[in-house]
């Protein structure tokens, strides 16, 4: 008997919203492609975070200390993933661990002043490249373009059941 298909491959229909889902896919395909333009390590001198550490970090910042655990259900990634990633950020003196604040057993990954400072000099290198990106728009596109990345992040978020912490 076959496994079910969790996202099966269907031929859409021809109509507008499908042909417009078209583009988004291909849209979303070169954004994932150029994202060179703006990210820490293509900084000169290298130094940036990598995606995971950059994503994590932001997690944490946002969240507080989180445990292994916390992560795996914030990420949906297994363990051994997180291990591996946050050894790595603990080698590079970004995170470090601490015992639960509230008392729990498990150990918790809280930021460190290095991975506060390596974070927030990212993020200021990564807005610079979208403001230079979009230096042609006017502020409301920049809006519109925010407030629909916001919705399309979390319509992905409730599908996964995995909600991201906004301030």
């Amino acid at each position: 008997m076959d496994k079910p298909v969790d996202h099966p491959v269907e031929t859409p229909p021809d109509g507008p919203v499908e042909k417009a889902t078209d583009r988004v896919e291909f849209e979303t395909m070169l954004l994932s492609r150029h994202s060179h333009l703006h990210a820490p390590r293509a900084r000169v001198g290298g130094g940036g975070l990598d995606r995971s550490a950059y994503v994590l970090l932001t997690r944490i910042r946002m969240h507080g200390p989180m445990s292994i655990g916390q992560l795996t259900d914030a990420f949906g990634l297994d363990t051994s993933t997180l291990n591996r990633q946050t050894a790595a950020m603990l080698r590079a003196g970004v995170v470090e661990r601490i015992p639960d604040p509230d008392g729990g057993i498990a150990r918790k990954f809280r930021i460190t002043e290095e991975g506060e400072r390596r974070l927030a000099a990212d993020r200021s290198y990564n807005i610079g490249g979208l403001q230079r990106i979009m230096e042609h728009w006017s502020p409301e596109d920049v809006t519109r373009f925010a407030d629909f990345l916001e919705r399309f992040n979390r319509d992905i978020e409730r599908l996964e059941g995995r909600p991201w912490p906004r301030s």
